[in-house]
């Protein structure tokens, strides 16, 4: 489980393939202080096992499945990535429930500036996950907690502040680029729970 605070920006190694999926290097400064072999890490919102581990560096295997939904496989060296350690039962939920298994890609449409550091960002998501995304209501981007600001058909736009920008990929996006995208899964389990009892029917009163 993940909050969408991203604590550090890392900077890809290497991406090897491999028989099948492939395997990710990727650099970091401070987040690996409490981490060992086995550990989750959230790289650009996708949850990851830690399989190797020094001081600065950690290693990951990418499975078939997390390289066609994702936008890891287009990673090269020198990729910056957004990371997140696992949320710790004891801390802040500064973001929300995130849980680092994306959704899809999403287009990036543009990313205009608003003044003093603050940026529109624009993007396109699937047209079978657009159900699931509010005005006002929460998506992961890249990992990153969003809100969301605007919607119009398959378009939605966040409002970036000068503190994301600096601190994520956001600084490096260009038109065209696919971002990673998550959905609040608490929409998904209301419209799993809605159909299960349309279809049902109402229950009998109880004797």
């Amino acid at each position: 489980m993940f909050t969408g605070i991203i604590e550090e920006l890392g900077q890809v190694i290497a991406l090897e393939p491999q028989r099948a999926g492939a395997r990710l290097t990727v650099a970091c400064a401070n987040l690996l202080q409490d981490a060992t072999v086995g550990a989750s890490i959230a790289v650009n919102g996708t949850c990851l096992t830690a399989v190797e581990l020094t001081p600065d560096r950690f290693s990951a295997d990418l499975a078939p499945e997390t390289l066609s939904r994702t936008n890891l496989g287009q990673l090269h060296a020198g990729s910056p990535v957004n990371l997140e350690r696992p949320l710790r039962a004891d801390a802040r939920l500064d973001g929300h429930f995130v849980l680092g298994h994306v959704d899809g890609t999403a287009e990036l449409i543009s990313l205009k500036a608003l003044g003093n550091d603050n940026w529109w960002l624009r993007i396109r998501v699937p047209q079978d996950l657009q159900r699931y995304i509010v005005e006002k209501g929460s998506i992961a981007v890249d990992g990153m907690s969003l809100t969301v600001a605007e919607i119009k058909d398959c378009d939605v736009a966040f409002t970036i502040i000068p503190h994301t920008y600096r601190n994520t990929t956001v600084q490096g996006y260009r038109a065209g680029a696919k971002i990673n995208i998550e959905v609040d899964i608490l929409a998904k389990h209301l419209e799993k729970l809605t159909a299960s009892t349309t279809e049902s029917g109402p229950r009998a009163p109880a004797s």
